[in-house]
């Protein structure tokens, strides 16, 4: 058995170029950046960045090109693919992208793209009159095990 899955999270590089294949399809390409940060043998922190091409195809295409710009966090959960073609001066040139299954948008700024370090939700001002969001009280006291019935 083979298994080809890709997940990655991390921020666009620049805006989502929307195109159409031929068919009618629309199709979503974008670069997206991860981060890989870690401590050397010397206890300096060391950070490495990969670059990853992603395509989106149909709906998902259209949305993606829709809501998300450059800086925005996104999670692509796909499959890893290789192109191949021929150049105009004759060489071969190959490309490995990430073709999605599923693209998740991060949390949104105020300004209506999406971004990793927003907050999902303002937070209230002092004096306003929101109604207060239920929370769940727990027990203060300690659990007894055999209390459970099961």
């Amino acid at each position: 058995m083979y298994f080809n899955k890709a997940i990655v999270i991390g921020n666009l590089t620049r805006d989502p170029e929307l195109k159409s294949l031929p068919s009618g399809i629309q199709v979503c390409s974008m670069s997206l950046a991860t981060n890989r940060v870690w401590k050397d043998k010397n206890g300096v922190k060391q950070e490495s960045v990969d670059y990853h091409n992603v395509v989106v195809f149909g709906r998902q295409a259209e949305t993606a090109n829709q809501f998300l710009r450059k800086g925005a966090s996104v999670m692509v959960e796909g499959r890893m693919q290789t192109r191949s073609w021929d150049a105009a001066d004759g060489s071969k040139r190959y490309r490995t992208e990430i073709v999605a299954d599923r693209v998740q948008f991060g949390p949104r700024k105020e300004s209506g793209s999406y971004d990793a370090g927003a907050k999902s939700a303002p937070a209230p001002k002092a004096g306003n009159d929101a109604p207060p969001i239920d929370t769940i009280e727990y027990p203060e006291e300690d659990i007894n095990p055999d209390d459970i019935p099961f």
